[in-house]
Formats: C-alpha cells, sequence, structure tokens
C-alpha cells in the first residue's frame, strides 16, 4: 500500500524531533552552563562531593615545631531523579497539519526540560547562608555592590554571576538609566547607555547579570534572585536529555517521551548571597 506508515518513513521523522529538541535545550537553558555540573552517568544515582574548610597559616618562631592541623571536610550528598514529558502523536494529527508537526514538539519538549532544570536550581537560591534583600524591596546596584562585598568578605573568588527575575531586574535597568527621562551620556553611565541601546545588561560590580522568568514570583509579588559563585551550587547529571519512540498500532500514533534524569543541591552555601526582591511591575 502506498500510505503504510514503515520504520524507514518514520526514522526520518524522529530524527527531526530529536535534533530539534536538542537545540531548544541547549539555546533555553540559563541556569545550566551557570553552575558546576557533575556527570555520574554509569555510577549511581548520588554523587557525595567533599567539602574541604578554609585552613588559616599563623607566624611560627624559629625552632618551634607547628602545631597540627586537622583537615576535616564535610560531605554535601546529590542524587538524581527522573524528569519527563510524553505525548502521543497520531497518524491523522501528523499527516494533516501544515506545520512540522515534529519539530513544533520537539521545541516544546526542549522548553519543557530546559524551564524544568532552571527552575529547580534557581530554587535552591533561599538556600544560601545570606540573603541581603527583603520583601518589596526594588533591585538596585547598590544590592549587587553588597552582595559582591559580602561574598569577598569570605574569599570567595570570581567569577560571580547573577540571575534575577526579569520583573526584578527591571527595576536595576531604570535605575541605571535615570528611569529613561534623559540619554545624554554625561548623565548616565555606560552600562545605562547599553541598557538603553539593547535592553542588556552586561556587568554591573564584576556581576554578569542574567534574567531568568523561571525563577518563582510568590504571593506578595517577591522572588529570590541571587549572586553566586559557580561552585556554590552543583547539578549531577545521571542520564542527559534523550527522546524515545514508542508505537502505539491500535491508538494508530506513536508514543515521544522526553526524559532527563538529574539532581541538584547547593554545594557550599556561603559562596552565594540570596537578594529577595519586589517583582511586580
Amino acid at each position: 500500500m502506498a500510505n503504510e506508515t514503515t520504520s524507514s518513513t518514520l526514522s526520518e521523522l524522529y530524527t527531526e524531533i530529536i535534533q530539534e529538541a536538542i537545540f531548544t535545550f541547549q539555546e533555553t537553558s540559563v541556569m545550566r552552563p551557570l553552575v558546576t555540573t557533575y556527570n555520574i552517568s554509569g555510577q549511581g544515582k548520588q554523587i557525595a562531593v567533599p567539602v574541604y574548610p578554609a585552613i588559616s597559616a599563623s607566624a611560627v618562631a624559629e625552632g618551634t615545631d607547628l602545631s597540627n592541623t586537622a583537615v576535616n571536610p564535610t560531605e554535601v550528598t546529590i542524587t538524581a531523579s527522573e524528569i519527563g514529558v510524553m505525548t502521543s502523536l497520531t497518524d491523522l494529527g501528523r499527516d494533516s497539519a501544515a506545520r512540522n508537526v515534529t519539530a513544533d514538539i520537539g521545541k516544546l519538549f526542549g522548553d519543557a526540560l530546559a524551564d524544568k532544570v532552571d527552575t529547580d536550581v534557581a530554587g535552591l537560591f533561599s538556600s544560601f547562608s545570606t540573603d541581603i534583600g527583603a520583601a518589596s524591596t526594588e533591585l538596585t546596584p547598590e544590592l549587587i555592590f553588597k552582595a559582591v562585598a559580602t561574598l569577598r568578605a569570605n574569599n570567595v573568588p570570581g567569577p560571580y554571576y547573577g540571575v534575577f527575575h526579569p520583573k526584578a531586574a527591571f527595576n536595576l535597568k531604570k535605575v541605571l538609566t535615570n528611569a529613561g527621562y534623559t540619554t545624554s551620556s554625561s548623565s548616565i553611565s555606560d552600562l545605562g547607555n547599553e541598557a538603553l541601546r539593547s535592553g542588556f545588561i552586561a556587568n554591573v560590580a564584576g556581576v554578569n547579570i542574567f534574567e531568568n522568568s523561571n525563577i518563582t514570583i510568590d504571593q506578595y509579588d517577591d522572588s529570590i534572585g541571587a549572586v553566586f559563585h559557580p561552585i556554590s551550587l552543583g547539578l549531577a547529571m545521571k542520564a542527559d536529555f534523550k527522546i524515545e519512540t514508542q508505537r502505539d498500532a491500535s491508538l494508530r500514533a506513536t508514543e515521544i517521551v522526553a526524559t532527563m534524569t538529574k539532581g541538584q543541591g547547593v554545594v557550599k552555601s556561603d559562596y552565594g548571597v540570596a537578594i529577595t526582591t519586589d517583582a511586580a511591575l
């Protein structure tokens, strides 16, 4: 029959799904490149990350024995679990659509898993040992500088990343651009001029600023962003993004399943500073 669905015709369909989904995930995820990733493929579902304490040196007189210093690391355990999404693509739906349905499914699945990773990792900000913000407080350059001062006082080296909800970042841009009332380069900083031109805040006080809409806004219109070192948060990857398919003949459809096995955790809570701010425009 001319209209038979065979493995050879479906293999091209599945290839399109996989390529589009992986591309979308890599382009969409914000948090994954900013934290420390631990590859635990081929191992168990848990990883134990040793955390060494800070060691201090002291003056010693000539001919005097040094006292013994115990090095006793603590341990942070991150457990991986599965996340996933599935849909059944019917033969009629696939064959009747004017659009490339397979590419659309790939985009939806890629976005869904990327959003889940970002939501779970950003949800750890509240576990940092310090929060310098407060409810209904606007995000300002002063808070960014204060976060940097806190990290440096804790001997945390760079680089520093800052991630905030776009509605919280709005006020930061507003302050840098004098609320947009003037475009005079003499009255606005270089950062403010760049924000006016492109809406992008490149670097504030040595912190690379990113916006992420996957940060949760609570019932009071507040959100928790953070300034942090990459080692402060860990992402354990047991199995990276993948798509599998299974034919359901009686339904005349193909199940398309996207999954990932990952876990996240706070590795060094003093290597990040949470900033609670207002997220209402």
